[in-house]
């Protein structure tokens, strides 16, 4: 399944101190609290804060399959605050976001929603552009996972790596190097999964990002044969339980089958 990318603020020394406090709640799968420290940035006006709860309160969604109401009001706050085509851009980039997730997981389908936000997105944010880059790659989601169309994607991903390159964007290129990695995967090219998975994973620790860290874990395990695979895929357990069972769709790739009960 795939999942999103947002860019990582607060992850380096001398950054803002509320943006070090918002990675960390977020990092540790508490974007609730995290959102809550940019309400009152939010409510004052601030697009960038509004914007920035937005993508967090997505991303919970996603992680958890919840609070989809409460996402879709900080949407409808973010979209009113906008005004240049950068905010603009911005928010309809979070709206095809919040559309996408929602069909993915089988809430509603609101699939025409997610394409015409995505579209309307890439017609606001310049080329080059900072958030062009996670334009790119919720494109390449969109292509992989709904329109099922892996070259697409895979060139959607290409794009999305380069602008996270350029714009020194270590977070996003976590996810480019593992959906690169998973469509390599699927084609058989092994050597270039485990590089992709392996990088993936390696950014992900260096960053903290805790919440990414199993799934990355399991990622790589595909992409590996017994004894490290098992290694993986405990290590992965472990920080799956330890986090509440979030993200509640990597259940199914760490948790066990239970044992047929013989008659």
């Amino acid at each position: 399944m795939a999942h999103p990318a947002m860019s990582g603020t607060g992850t380096t020394a001398g950054d803002d101190p509320l943006q070090t406090a918002v990675w960390r709640l977020r990092s540790r799968a508490c974007w609730a609290d995290a959102a809550a420290l940019l309400a009152p940035r939010a409510a004052a006006g601030d697009t960038g804060a509004a914007l920035q709860r937005v993508s967090l309160l997505v991303e919970r969604c996603l992680y958890t399959e919840q609070g989809w109401a409460e996402a879709e009001d900080a949407l409808r706050t973010a979209e009113a605050l906008a005004r240049s085509d950068d905010e603009r851009g911005a928010a309809a980039c979070e709206r095809g976001h919040l559309a996408y997730a929602s069909t993915l997981l089988g809430v509603r389908d609101r699939a025409d929603e997610a394409r015409s936000a995505l579209g309307r997105a890439a017609a606001l944010i310049a080329p080059g552009a900072r958030g062009r880059a996670l334009l790119d790659f919720r494109r390449g989601l969109l292509a992989e996972n709904l329109t099922h169309a892996p070259q697409a994607a895979r060139a959607a991903y290409r794009r999305a790596h380069a602008g996270a390159t350029a714009h020194d964007d270590p977070l996003l290129l976590s996810f480019t190097w593992r959906h690169l990695a998973g469509l390599a995967l699927r084609d058989g090219e092994l050597a270039e999964a485990r590089h992709g998975f392996a990088e993936s994973l390696r950014i992900r620790e260096e960053l903290g990002y805790l919440v990414g860290t199993a799934p990355a874990l399991a990622s790589l395990a595909d992409a590996e044969t017994d004894p490290e695979a098992s290694r993986l895929r405990a290590e992965a357990a472990r920080l799956f339980r330890l986090l509440g069972g979030v993200p509640t769709w990597l259940a199914r790739q760490v948790t066990p089958p239970a044992a047929t009960v013989q008659p």
